[in-house]
């Protein structure tokens, strides 16, 4: 059974509330109060010990040990034991994430839970359009995109970044969906007569994020001299040195609208990398927490509510990772699911339901608000993710509306707390993005 977490706003701090949709044991004494109830018709909430149990088997990420030092509150996050904040003067998620958007500083996120995968063959790219939605033969080396892996209704299995690394290519997928996505990949490659082997790259390799205005600065400190982050554009990476380390790779993308880069690593060579890293004061460990409130001011999914295998591309506002109209992939199609998502001229099928951005509530509409027309009467859609922003100073949330309703300024009601308040359909991101763009 699904358990739901959360963390109410803390009013002394405003500090945004948190939802997690896993068992969750060690229940953080600094966050008041917390409630908990089971998914089921007819159950009753449950105590704290309920949880007990949640630590089996969970996976400690390299920098385990270094999350505690630094006052981390560990909870389970797709099976493994993650820091949702830290403690201590620059800690909380608010502080977290206003670090995070200030000029000249960054934060550091562990995202080891996420799956890194290296594909090999002759035929890696073939077969990668086979599984996701994008134009993958296109890359250059070291480039990248992100994509979606489809079912065969067309329906979203997970979101992935996928870059073309030279004699391979190297994905990453989500933490929580990455033994079902590879379940998923065998399949395929059992139905596929071409030359591609898959090397899931396990716990021995380490992932970790570097996020905010001053990231490329403080990243630049412990990659080898001659290293021009100035021409390395955003969604490009490459295999380098980390701080003197063989056998890491760099590349700049995130997840929250502002410049960074992922770092993967050997996991023996973690905790000094990291290390220095924080050495760095415009450094900051940063959480989960903090981790979904700016991904979601910045517009971005996460999968599992606001993606799933029964929504597609179109009704997730994703069709641009399928490529512009008359494109080879819009035109080809021949990913799974593909005749469910475009018609024979490569045009998107019409959809029911679309994703959008909200504002104007007077209180946060979390996951699982009800969406209505203007008159409160008609049900015509769900929120999907929602929260109190620390930027905009104000509640901000996505869902799915019926079409016709998702036009930008089109006014809704959302049930909150069982009152109706009034909103409005907006254009996502909430915060500007700033991604790095390489000047000509």
């Amino acid at each position: 059974k699904n358990i739901i977490i959360i963390y109410t706003q803390d009013e002394a701090t405003s500090a945004p509330s948190i939802n997690i949709t896993s068992p969750i044991h060690n229940i953080p004494q600094s966050m008041i109060p917390v409630f908990t109830r089971i998914l089921a018709k007819g159950s009753k909430p449950v105590s704290k010990r309920t949880f007990a149990a949640a630590s089996d088997n969970l996976v400690k990420t390299a920098l385990n040990n270094l999350h505690k030092e630094m006052g981390g509150d560990i909870v389970p996050f797709a099976g493994y034991e993650l820091p949702v904040l830290y403690k201590g003067e620059n800690g909380g998620v608010m502080k977290e994430h206003l670090w995070c958007r200030e000029e000249g500083k960054c934060s550091l996120f562990d995202v080891s839970h996420m799956g890194q995968i290296k594909w090999h063959g002759k035929d890696r790219e073939v077969f990668l359009e086979k599984i996701v939605v994008g134009d993958i033969q296109i890359l250059q080396p070291g480039e990248g995109r992100l994509s979606l892996v489809t079912n065969s209704k067309g329906g979203i299995i997970d979101d992935t970044v996928i870059t073309n690394a030279g004699d391979y290519v190297y994905m990453v997928v989500n933490g929580a969906t990455k033994f079902g996505d590879m379940k998923h990949f065998k399949e395929q490659m059992g139905k596929f007569d071409g030359d591609v082997t898959m090397e899931y790259l396990e716990d021995t390799m380490q992932l970790l994020a570097l996020q905010g205005p001053g990231a490329a600065a403080a990243v630049s400190k412990i990659l080898p001299s001659g290293f021009d982050l100035t021409k390395m554009a955003f969604m490009t990476g490459v295999d380098t040195t980390i701080d003197g380390i063989e056998g890491c790779r760099i590349t700049r993308c995130g997840y929250t609208g502002e410049d960074g880069f992922e770092i993967a690593m050997p996991a023996e060579h973690t905790v000094s990398i990291a290390s220095k890293l924080l050495e760095d004061p415009s450094v900051n460990p940063t959480g989960l927490g903090a981790r979904d409130s700016l991904r979601l001011e910045a517009g971005l999914c996460l999968y599992g509510h606001d993606l799933n295998e029964d929504i597609n591309p179109i009704e997730g506002a994703l069709g641009w990772t399928l490529g512009p109209p008359k494109s080879r992939r819009r035109t080809e199609g021949g990913f799974l699911g593909s005749e469910h998502i475009l018609t024979p001229e490569g045009k998107f099928k019409k959809t029911t339901k679309k994703r959008v951005g909200l504002m104007g509530m007077k209180a946060p509409a979390r996951e699982h608000a009800e969406i209505y027309d203007i008159t409160g009467e008609k049900l015509i859609g769900t929120v999907t993710s929602g929260t109190f922003s620390p930027c905009l100073k104000k509640p901000i949330a996505m869902g799915y509306v019926e079409t016709g309703q998702h036009k930008n300024g089109n006014e809704v009601m959302i049930k909150i707390r069982n009152k109706m308040q009034k909103a409005e359909v907006t254009k996502m991101p909430f915060v500007e993005s700033r991604y790095y763009k390489v000047l000509e």
